[in-house]
């Protein structure tokens, strides 16, 4: 079954170059493939031509979701509630919802019961914030 090659990408999350590359097919196949995958449940799609496997999305840590967040929405960071849970700053833990600071535009984004959350702020606002691990 080719489902089970896309273990061989070491990558948390890709592309359709990706799947190309370790099926051996086109890169227009390899949207085709992505497309029923995600229908079949061994995919989760995180936006346009970024993909993760279910098995990798349930077993994500908090800094991997974090990471996910970041890219579905750039540039942005992961702040407000959920950055105070994170460093146990409130006692109010979320669960299923990551609250970001984007500059572009305030949405929501559902991912396999994930809410991300995007609060659009002035670009003169978006500073004080500090990288972590890439």
């Amino acid at each position: 079954m080719k489902a089970l090659e896309l273990r061989k990408i070491e990558k948390l999350y890709f592309g359709y170059e990706d799947i190309a590359k370790v099926l051996n097919i086109t890169k227009d196949s390899a949207r085709i493939v992505a497309s029923r995958y995600v229908k079949a449940g061994v995919l989760v799609r995180i936006k346009r031509n970024l993909y993760m496997l279910y098995e990798k999305w349930i077993a994500a840590t908090t800094e991997q979701t974090f990471e996910v967040a970041n890219l579905i929405e750039v540039p942005s960071y992961v702040s407000l509630m959920t950055a105070l849970s994170y460093y146990e700053i409130t006692t109010q833990i979320q669960q299923k919802f990551i609250e970001s600071i984007a500059i572009k535009r305030t949405k929501e984004v559902e991912i396999q019961g994930t809410k991300f959350y995007y609060s659009k702020i002035k670009s003169s606002l978006y500073f004080g914030f500090m990288r972590k691990r890439g």
